[in-house]
């Protein structure tokens, strides 16, 4: 079985190597190639040339081997707010961990408790994750914000770049 790519180089799809490649680097970014091939049961050059086309093509980003999910058809972001009743929190916590589109999950203060990034291959995929949520014992309501666009990808280049020049990690402000 082969998943499509969404992309128009030579990385049309992925075969099951692809994605226990992608699922060790998942687990432990700082695998070297020869402890992947090991660990895989695969030649040490098919290991790399493969990394290398999916690095190349921008579906692994070289650095901390992120994966672009959109590329693998996980292309809704959506952010939802959870209210939820504080005796059920860790409940729901550990219920939300179990969803595979739950790809983070934060305690916050404000209109609602808990707030989660989910991913979804489309609005109906979205919408049997929001339902998963919804039944979770101790959830008692969400609202869901659709992601249209990212402008900004997730970053701490910028906060270490001003550590690294003795600078505070408190913005400049403007005299």
């Amino acid at each position: 079985m082969a998943v499509r790519v969404n992309r128009s180089d030579d990385l049309n799809s992925l075969d099951p190597t692809d994605l226990k490649i992608l699922l060790e680097l998942i687990r432990d970014p700082r695998i070297q190639i020869g402890e992947l091939s090991d660990t895989l049961g695969i030649a040490r050059n098919t290991a790399q040339s493969r990394v290398r086309r999916m690095q190349r093509s921008g579906l692994l980003h070289e650095g901390g081997r992120e994966i672009d999910l959109e590329a693998v058809g996980y292309d809704v972001v959506a952010f939802v707010t959870i209210e939820v009743n504080h005796r059920e929190l860790d409940g729901v916590v550990g219920a939300l961990r179990l969803i595979a589109q739950v790809l983070e999950v934060h305690e916050i203060s404000g209109r609602g408790d808990v707030w989660c990034r989910v991913v979804a291959t489309d609005t109906h995929n979205l919408q049997a994750a929001l339902r998963s949520i919804l039944r979770i014992r101790g959830v008692i309501r969400t609202e869901t914000v659709l992601a249209l666009h990212t402008h900004i990808q997730y970053r701490t280049e910028p906060l270490i770049s001003r550590l690294a020049q003795g600078s505070s990690l408190a913005p400049a402000r403007s005299k």
